[in-house]
């Protein structure tokens, strides 16, 4: 009978090893899991965020070259023109991609970049479309909102 019980106590401590083999062996393998889709995720945020960037990236630079393509336009307006003129129709393309570019930022970035870079739009809008007083000049009128558009840019990029 002690040969009997010695052998069923044997085959319950190996059941048993079977048993915590097995528990340890799956605890692992979920840890592993976890551990690898927490990696995955931490991955894809990664990738969205410089996604994000690039968009965002992008957005500023269509902004600033159709900033660039109105102060033009601001510097050459004529003293008299009308709607056929070219000046016109070419200032007219130039101001509605800027004013396109103005809310695209609004829809992609945080305050208070699109309240600055609407603030320089305006300054623009108005030089192109009304002129300045005379001696007044285009680049001092339009730095001030320049400045802050690109500082505020600056901030949101860092």
């Amino acid at each position: 009978m002690t040969a009997m019980a010695g052998q069923i106590w044997v085959s319950l401590i190996s059941l048993g090893g079977v048993v915590l083999g097995g528990l340890l062996s799956y605890l692992v393998q979920h840890r592993t899991q976890l551990s690898a889709e927490r990696a995955e995720q931490q991955r894809q945020r990664i990738a969205l965020s410089e996604t994000r960037r690039a968009e965002r990236l992008a957005l500023l630079e269509r902004f600033i070259e159709a900033s660039a393509e109105a102060e033009r336009c601001a510097y050459t307006r004529p003293s008299e023109w009308d709607d056929t003129d070219d000046w016109y129709l070419v200032t007219r393309d130039v101001m509605s991609r800027f004013w396109v570019a103005d809310r695209l930022l609004r829809v992609q970035f945080p305050r208070p970049l699109p309240d600055a870079a609407h603030a320089h739009f305006l300054d623009l809008n108005r030089t192109v479309w009304q002129g300045l007083p005379d001696g007044e000049s285009v680049r001092d009128y339009l730095e001030g909102n320049r400045s802050a558009f690109l500082d505020a840019a600056r901030e949101v990029m860092g």
